[in-house]
């Protein structure tokens, strides 16, 4: 059996030798103890080296594209090392495009190599073995951090430095790694991949509703860009002032409403006041459902890049969220 391992940067990376030099994938399986009782090679190939933050869809998309060759060429799974700051994001970024029944399986560090307690090690050994594990094809794209399996769609990053960081709000984590054994306690729904083709120059804004937000510098964005993802209060809840700003920007551009508080799903018709979700749907604004505002932005940035109109992009919130 070959897993095909792909190493980005990150903090699993970090060397501590000259500034700026990045750990190879060869030297983070090195520091991992356990490798040669997986029963699986490693075919370790090092990609972009650059810190999460600094990633972009045409990064991770590529990545894609090599995943899917080695799955097509033989490897029974894979794993990518990167850092973690946009993990939530990329991993349902691959889980959107993924076509294969291979695990795609994405982990990280939360603390440096060197430093006492450094995870790096123990989440590459865990994810390696999710990656080979059979429980785990079908699955989609995961992110295996703390001997934890989250399903992309669902995970998230709670906290700035804890190894406990990944959390599903929704759901929990639909399997854990015991005793070097994958044991998955839930399967999550998988959907048809969409078209894994990126335009970069299709541009979604992320607007975080705040109080007494009245949307002075939303009114133009429609000039800049081609999708706007709301983060809304609560449910789904904007200020009174806000709903005729974000109403007129959802007659020419797609608007997907979110909640900001990390977990549970906009409403669709409980509230009716001004600025309520049920007031911003009939303004035009497309229900986000379970999906954050992260990931909502990768999906309508997705979409859009794909050429999807109105109609495709509100049948896709309504699959995916």
């Amino acid at each position: 059996m070959r897993i095909a391992l792909y190493a980005l940067g990150g903090t699993i990376s970090v060397s501590g030798r000259a500034k700026g030099e990045r750990l190879t994938g060869a030297e983070i399986i090195a520091a991992v103890p356990g490798l040669d009782g997986l029963g699986a090679v490693l075919d370790v190939r090092d990609a972009q080296a650059v810190p999460s933050g600094s990633l972009t869809f045409a990064h991770v998309l590529d990545v894609v594209r090599a995943a899917s060759r080695a799955v097509d060429e033989g490897a029974a799974g894979v794993v990518v090392t990167q850092g973690t700051d946009t993990l939530e994001e990329t991993a349902f970024l691959v889980d959107l495009v993924w076509r294969h029944d291979a695990p795609f399986v994405l982990t990280g560090a939360m603390r440096r190599p060197g430093t006492a307690g450094a995870d790096g090690p123990a989440n590459v050994l865990a994810a390696a073995r999710v990656a080979a594990s059979d429980a785990a094809r079908g699955l989609g794209a995961l992110v295996v951090l703390n001997d934890e399996v989250h399903a992309a769609r669902w995970v998230r990053k709670s906290h700035s430095t804890s190894t406990a960081t990944f959390v599903s709000p929704n759901a929990g984590p639909v399997g854990h790694v015991v005793e070097g054994r994958v044991r998955v306690l839930a399967v999550p729904p998988r959907r048809p991949p969409l078209p894994a083709g990126y335009d970069a120059s299709v541009r979604v804004a992320l607007h975080c509703v705040t109080l007494d937000d009245d949307g002075v510098g939303l009114e133009r964005l429609a000039e800049t860009h081609q999708g706007l993802v709301v983060a809304g209060f609560g449910v789904g809840h904007v200020p009174g002032a806000l709903a005729p700003v974000l109403g007129g920007l959802a007659d020419r551009i797609p608007v997907v409403l979110t909640s900001r508080t990390g977990g549970g799903s906009v409403l669709r018709h409980t509230y009716s006041a001004p600025g309520s979700e049920t007031d911003l749907q009939q303004r035009g604004l497309i229900n986000g459902g379970l999906l954050d505002p992260y990931k909502a932005r990768v999906l309508l940035r997705l979409l859009l890049s794909a050429g999807a109109g109105r109609d495709e992009v509100v049948a896709a919130f309504a699959s995916h969220g």
